[in-house]
């Protein structure tokens, strides 16, 4: 049986996994990623990465290759409730697109709009390009086709057991790790082995088809946008996808094909198309009652699965392998104290908790406007422009809590972590459909500019790759004594200098400990009395 050493063992190669382990590998660790798939699956699951996901890969450096494979950036991100895609809309609501949300972020000095817009790019196109990316990394080793069978956790690290596929035939293999990821799905062989249980609820269960077709993009006369819910009482709704060539329809129908018809009837108009995929799922909303134990940690939708509303899976998963990478560099650096991949739960499941909450609020606010459906709302009478009007208020109320939640993308923050040094106050309110800045300790650090205006420089792309101590203000405090203590820990850290007197309202504090995932993980006006203390707490050390 052949055998592999690796620092650590991702298992799962969709967005999570391969996200995960391009962290890994820019912070110098040796990672092994395993898919028993032999390819990226090629399926539209996902269709946009929030803002903070955006800002994730910008700081690993991909944010405009993922942009380049995905949506246009002056395309539309409206979004429609239709009865046919020939006809007038039944409600329009209308969103900037990732051109104009560029504009208005260079112009913004509050904090209040994230450094990054979001992005429209489809999980078939992202997988491949991610899995590209992660295999031009040295120290990353990208084995599709590789089936994780079984694992065992010893005192010193973990040994899995695969099943490799070639044309030759299977081979086992062994894998000896240090720690081991599970970000394998919701059918998680990880979690499964580990004994971790879900709970939560079952949902809707709806198919899914992929079609091509080339000119229909040009030809919708309801108006241009990215998402098209049809008023009829099949759940029905049209996604465009990011080369604005491939559509998916969600419906409930009988069978599989019964999404071309469902498909024709919606676009209302004679096209040439393709039906490439069609599946059925069920939606859920489900958290793992843990993340991990020992040296075995579960990431995405291993530990979290959420119905599509609000589009916070993928997003969500992205913001555990930000969490999680840094801390597991740290441990394989030899940093690491043992509190610090202890936090990794205490900070992710609630928000694995938190936006499951999001994403039921927002189906069940679809429902609502849904349960107005009436067949009259497809005739032009008076009783069906009477229907449209009741669907299109409910709809311009509930159908929001879907589209308009940047305070469950942007605004959640690390309250409880056991390497966060206690505040001494409660966090700040962080409400679902708005986002306020807050530099809180355990907040997202909010965007300012250093440099303000083409070639403009944000705060986020100065901070170190490890922590950085901001000083805010003409006159901060020094941070020298936090610098020296960090190092004697052996954890980098760099100091970096925002002069700007709105950031430092923003910040509200003159010096800032930011962890490596740009969360902040200590703020004051002065430096701190203790700090061997500080640079003890936040290293895991605590």
């Amino acid at each position: 049986m052949a055998a592999i050493e690796t620092d650590v063992l991702v298992v799962g190669g969709g967005p999570v996994g391969l996200v995960l382990a391009i962290d890994l590998a820019r912070r110098g660790v040796d990672v092994t990623l395993v898919e028993k798939n032999p390819a990226p699956t090629g399926h539209p699951k996902m269709e946009r990465c929030n803002a903070r996901t955006m800002e994730i890969f910008r700081r690993l450096g991909i944010a405009e290759s993922v942009r380049a494979a995905g949506y246009p950036a002056d395309a539309s991100m409206d979004v429609f409730l239709v009865t046919r895609l020939t006809e007038p809309p039944v409600l329009h609501l209308e969103y900037p697109t990732v051109a104009e949300s560029r504009t208005r972020i260079a112009r913004c000095r509050d904090g209040s709009l994230p450094l990054e817009p979001y992005q429209v790019t489809s999980q078939y196109a992202l997988e491949p390009l991610l899995r590209e990316i992660a295999e031009g990394l040295g120290n990353a080793h990208i084995r599709f086709g590789t089936e994780l069978l079984a694992f065992a956790e010893g005192a010193d690290g973990v040994t899995a057991t695969c099943r490799s596929r070639g044309r030759s035939g299977d081979k086992e293999l062994t894998i000896e790790c240090k720690y081991l990821a599970g970000c394998d799905g919701g059918g998680s062989t990880v979690r499964r082995q580990l004994g971790i249980g879900l709970a939560g609820e079952g949902g809707l269960t709806l198919r899914q088809a992929m079609f091509r077709c080339d000119d229909l993009y040009g030809r919708i006369r309801t108006g241009k946008g990215r998402h098209y819910h049809v008023i009829d009482g099949r759940q029905g709704f049209v996604i465009v996808q990011g080369d604005l060539r491939h559509f998916t329809l969600h419906a409930q129908v009988g069978r599989d094909e019964d999404m071309a018809a469902a498909f024709e009837e919606i676009v209302g108009m004679p096209v040439e198309y393709e039906m490439v995929h069609v599946n059925e799922w069920t939606q859920r909303l489900l958290v793992a009652e843990s993340y991990g134990t020992g040296r075995a940690f579960l990431a995405g939708d291993a530990c979290h699965l959420m119905i599509p509303t609000g589009g916070l899976g993928m997003n969500t998963g992205v913001g555990d392998a930000a969490d999680l990478g840094w801390k597991l560099a740290a441990s394989v650096h030899g940093w690491g104290g043992p509190k610090l991949l202890q936090s990794y739960d205490e900070e992710r499941r609630p928000v694995g908790e938190r936006n499951v909450g999001v994403s039921k609020r927002a189906s069940e606010g679809r429902q609502r406007w849904r349960s107005f459906h009436d067949p009259a709302a497809f005739t032009d009478t008076p009783e069906g422009r009477a229907a449209r009007d009741r669907i299109a208020r409910v709809a311009d109320e509930e159908q929001r809590k879907t589209n308009e939640i940047p305070g469950a993308e942007l605004g959640y923050i690390y309250s409880g972590s056991g390497i966060i040094p206690d505040p001494g106050a409660p966090a700040p309110d962080s409400p679902i459909d708005k986002y306020a800045p807050s530099a809180f300790p355990g907040a997202r650090l909010p965007h300012t500019w250093l440099k303000e205006g083409p070639g403009g420089i944000a705060v986020q792309d100065r901070c170190g790759p490890w922590f950085t101590l901001l000083r805010v203000g003409d006159s901060p405090p020094d941070a020298a004594p936090l610098a020296r203590a960090l190092e004697r820990r052996g954890a980098p850290a760099v100091i970096l200098d925002q002069p700007d007197g709105q950031a430092a309202e923003v910040y509200g504090a003159g010096l800032l400990v930011l962890r490596p995932d740009l969360h902040v993980a200590w703020r004051g006006n002065a430096a701190p009395e203790d700090p061997e203390r500080i640079a003890a707490i936040v290293t895991g050390h605590g």
